[in-house]
């Protein structure tokens, strides 16, 4: 069984940087590799969303708010998931989530069933 353990997340000032990480267990290197991967956030009393996503093949997409501030990247030796977020704001604050499994609907990823318990993002002005 798959399991996706994130790390990483934190309190910090707004523009500031946080790395977050999802460590990928029970699925082979192989496995790793040919799944698309996602990070997701959640802020209170709103849905969770697409922030990220990965493709098998290494195509990244972002959700407009966050482009040219995070990059989602893999390491597929180490079966980890990265979320490098730079110039961060205050609404940017959220539970982030990473996500395997899933597909690509027109262009969009939609989520797998694995899913991690999350890690608690904090940016203050």
């Amino acid at each position: 069984q798959v399991q996706l353990v994130e790390s990483g997340g934190g309190r910090v000032q707004a523009g500031g940087s946080l790395k977050l990480s999802c460590a990928v267990s029970g699925a082979s290197t192989t496995i790793f590799r040919i799944n698309h991967m996602a990070w997701y956030r959640q802020a209170p009393g709103k849905q969770r969303e697409l922030v990220a996503s990965i493709a098998n093949g290494g195509t990244t997409n972002y959700k407009d708010s966050v482009k040219d501030r995070f990059t989602i990247s893999k390491d597929i030796p180490k079966r980890t998931l990265w979320l490098q977020m730079n110039s961060l704001k205050p609404d940017d604050t959220a539970v982030y989530y990473c996500n395997t499994g899933g597909a690509f609907s027109e262009g969009s990823y939609v989520s797998g069933r694995s899913w991690g318990q999350g890690t608690q993002v904090t940016v203050f002005s």
